[in-house]
């Protein structure tokens, strides 16, 4: 048998997700998503795809992982969280960016 289990932080991402698309069902999906891509954006280079504000269809590849992104991080400002948004260093780019939760497509 297997569990779910969600996380505060998954719940909140959900309520938030669930709000911005009327659609709880579609939240609880995408906060999951959202849950497997932070895992492995700690652990190393992430693939995925999500919609960009002005519509565009965005693939990505980025890290969380220090010992890629070390050097690009000065420690200030605040958690991207805050904003309902989740931060990657962008690899093909070379810069921090972001998205925001409901517009995640698929993690790879």
């Amino acid at each position: 048998m297997n569990a779910l289990i969600i996380t505060d932080t998954t719940a909140v991402r959900m309520n938030v997700i669930a709000q911005r698309t009327q659609n709880l069902l579609v939240a609880g999906a995408k906060a999951m998503m959202i849950e497997n891509l932070k895992e492995k954006l700690r652990n190393g280079v992430a693939h995925f795809i999500f919609v960009k504000k002005n519509g565009e269809i965005r693939e990505a590849f980025g890290t969380t992982n220090a010992a890629v992104a070390a050097k690009y991080t000065n420690g200030n400002g605040c958690s991207r969280e805050y904003f309902k948004t989740t931060a990657y260093f962008d690899i093909e780019k070379g810069e921090w960016r972001s998205f925001r939760w409901e517009s995640i497509v698929k993690v790879f």
